[in-house]
């Protein structure tokens, strides 16, 4: 018993030095993209079928709305970190038995994704926080994170010239990112 809770610790404690390695990264104002032409429909499609076992979990459906072959010249590898934290929360916050949908549209200029679920709406004061580093929406909840996963989402999509934020009402909650086409 004592070996297991020692066990999640210590993985909790790994977790934590790691999130705190890659904001002190992010922090550092000599960050590059390692920038290509990628087909952004493909990377959500992956993304998608990865989180396939965490939705099951609670019985959640997650749907893509995407145009057919949407390229992006971005740091796939970077992107690919913010879409999969918002995708987590997204989950950890949804209610059970309820749908995630993720849409992305381009136009010549810009790329537009947004990230929706059905859970409990996030009152403004808080939504205006949720970037902060540190900040946890629900600090007393032992699923929650270390508060660092949608600051480091923000910095990674100002680094690509991108916005990133979050409207919630009536039990919707959307998160939506902007990047420009290079």
């Amino acid at each position: 018993k004592y070996l297991s809770i020692s066990l999640a610790k210590a993985e909790r404690l790994e977790e934590l030095i790691n999130e705190f390695l890659e904001i002190a990264k992010y922090n550092l104002s000599n960050v590059t993209l390692s920038c290509r032409e990628i087909n952004m429909t493909r990377l959500l499609e992956q993304l998608v079928y990865e989180f396939r076992p965490i939705l099951d979990q609670k019985g959640l459906t997650c749907r893509l709305e995407a145009e057919d072959n949407l390229m992006l010249t971005c740091d796939a590898d970077k992107l690919q970190r913010v879409f999969d934290n918002l995708l987590r929360n997204a989950v950890l916050y949804s209610y059970d038995k309820t749908q995630i949908t993720i849409t992305a549209a381009g136009n010549k200029e810009t790329v537009t994704l947004q990230f929706a679920n059905q859970g409990d709406p996030i009152p403004g004061e808080k939504l205006d926080r949720l970037f902060e580093q540190f900040y946890r929406l629900d600090a007393g909840r032992d699923t929650a994170g270390t508060g660092l996963g949608l600051a480091i989402a923000k910095q990674i999509v100002a680094l690509h010239d991108g916005t990133v934020s979050a409207q919630s009402e009536e039990g919707r909650t959307v998160f939506t990112v902007t990047l420009p086409i290079r």
